[in-house]
């Protein structure tokens, strides 16, 4: 075959055409080749730690609403980086991840650092999974993979590419659209918009999809058209509702019968891009309440197979939402009941974490996007800090830790400006530490505020739900974050009593580049997920 391009050319052009110019990696041998006369347009990021280049390209992906690149070494790449391709996946975030195989000549006689059957080892976690019979067709593949991952619902691909390919004649890929919403047939809205309008006391439950497909204001509008009161969905890893709005109740617990309790009385449950059924701890009871009646939107076809009960409806939200708009009557409910405001704590030493938060809230510029990895003070963090716009949160909704780090570098690498608050546990940021130092490399807006109780207080909380009161391997103790960050080449500072605080946040939330405030908490004593009182 004659051809004037190279895979590698072929390649870079596609990926150009798409608007994926940054590329997150960490080198290794067998990707080399694909590192020839790297383009100049092209701006290759450096993770110290595969989990941190791939968590990092999601916070980019997340901040751009375009799927980002991410290049890893065949097997031993791969594999340390699953926890975070399990994360992009749950969390529907589109990453195409690149990686690297020895030459397909060396193959049969399974050499050094090659990966056996690559395209099986990061499923089921990922959407699409190749590595291609010839080089020539490594281009069309890279085409396929990215336009999988951008297609509802979003996640992550991998492509695997033998290190000899990348010098291979190919031709370009032709250029075509992808038109990716879509929503239910006109029949099944005005169904949905019928219960609506017949319903003596609707809910809404929103979830991750309202965020990512910029439903938000669609999503506003149809809240107050109907009067419904709106819940976001447990462990989400985004917002979706205006957390400051009258209509917001809060955040559903991840515990079956504390769900359904929480949706008592309302007969017409409406869910909007979550899934509802998402539980930490098993507990026995009704997945909703007797009586009531389920509608379940969504994009995805797994989610609408596995949902236990109500009716699932597949659609794209803006565009479903938008739809619905057109058919729902205005409703005159009374508003609920004004959330209670929560009294912020007293300056106290030992630092309550709640004081934190709050002092945070006060401090924090308006439009800062706030990425929080805390497992053992969640509920809390959330009752204190609300979002009030689209895009302004970010977290797991997997439950996978070392993400949250990252991410936030990541996000705050997509040239917006805006600071970047990642709050974070002092178990979490040891799982991806590393992505510090890349922060400091291209002195991104970030501030990382440690809530360290020294212990993984989540694991304590569910020890203590089963009345297990000491859990072996749970103390943190001795870990100087300031000093590690250091190292790093970030700047920080410890807070050891209340009165340091506010300097220290204002230091922090005001410094050119990442900067680390490691601040010592009580640790909570409590069990997880207790019932609410009646």
């Amino acid at each position: 075959m004659t051809s004037e391009l190279t895979v590698r050319e072929a390649f870079f052009d596609f990926c150009r055409s798409v608007g994926m110019t940054t590329l997150f990696g960490n080198p290794g041998s067998t990707e080399l080749r694909m590192f020839r006369d790297f383009p100049a347009d092209f701006e290759y990021v450096l993770a110290l730690q595969e989990t941190v280049a791939v968590a990092a390209a999601a916070g980019h992906s997340l901040g751009t609403g375009n799927a980002t690149l991410v290049s890893l070494h065949s097997a031993g790449g791969v594999g340390h980086s699953l926890g975070a391709v399990f994360n992009a996946y749950r969390d529907r975030v589109p990453v195409v991840v690149i990686a690297g195989q020895q030459s397909r000549a060396m193959l049969p006689h399974r050499p050094f650092l090659g990966a056996d059957e690559p395209a099986q080892f990061p499923r089921p976690y990922v959407k699409w999974s190749r590595q291609p019979e010839r080089a020539e067709d490594v281009p069309a593949a890279l085409a396929e993979a990215y336009r999988v991952a951008m297609t509802p619902p979003r996640g992550p691909v991998f492509l695997s590419v033998p290190e000899d390919d990348w010098d291979r004649p190919a031709r370009p890929v032709p250029h075509r659209e992808l038109r990716t919403g879509f929503t239910a047939p006109p029949a099944v809205l005005q169904e949905v918009a019928g219960a609506l309008n017949e319903a003596a006391n609707p809910v809404l439950i929103v979830g991750a999809g309202v965020d990512d497909e910029g439903a938000l204001p669609g999503v506003v509008s149809l809240a107050e058209r109907i009067g419904a009161p709106v819940w976001i969905s447990p462990l989400s890893g985004r917002s979706g509702f205006p957390e400051d709005h009258p209509l917001f109740r809060g955040f559903l617990p991840p515990v079956r019968d504390q769900l359904s309790r929480r949706l008592e009385d309302h007969d017409v449950i409406l869910a909007l891009g979550t899934p509802i059924f998402t539980y930490h701890v098993h507990s026995e009871g009704r997945f909703i309440p007797d009586g009531s009646r389920l509608f379940h939107l969504d994009c995805d076809p797994a989610q609408a197979a596995w949902a236990p009960v109500g009716t699932s409806v597949l659609t794209t939200i803006d565009a479903a939402v938008s739809g619905l708009l057109d058919l729902v009557d205005k409703a005159d409910r009374p508003l609920p009941e004004p959330r209670v405001p929560l009294a912020k704590p007293q300056a106290a030493d030992p630092i309550d974490p709640a004081f934190v938060v709050e002092t945070l809230k006060e401090r924090m510029p308006e439009d800062a996007v706030v990425v929080e990895e805390v497992p053992s003070y969640r509920e809390m963090f959330h009752a204190r800090l609300p979002i009030t716009r689209s895009g302004g949160f970010l977290t797991t909704g997997s439950g996978a830790l070392g993400w949250g780090l990252p991410v936030a570098v990541g996000r705050a690498l997509t040239g917006s400006g805006e600071r970047v608050v990642c709050v974070i546990g002092d178990g979490s940021i040891m799982y991806s530490v590393q992505g510090l130092w890349t922060a400091a490399q291209h002195r991104v807006p970030m501030t990382v505020i440690v809530l360290n109780n020294q212990g993984y207080g989540a694991v304590k909380a569910l020890g203590r739900r089963i009345d297990l009161e000491t859990v072996p391997g749970t103390d943190l103790p001795g870990i100087d974050f300031v000093e590690v960050a250091g190292g790093l080449g970030c700047p920080g500072r410890t807070v050891t009593t209340a009165a340091e605080l506010d300097a220290a946040m204002a230091e922090g939330l005001g410094h050119d580049g990442p900067f680390l405030i490691d601040v010592r908490v009580t640790p909570d004593d409590t069990a997880a997920y207790q019932p609410e009182a009646h």
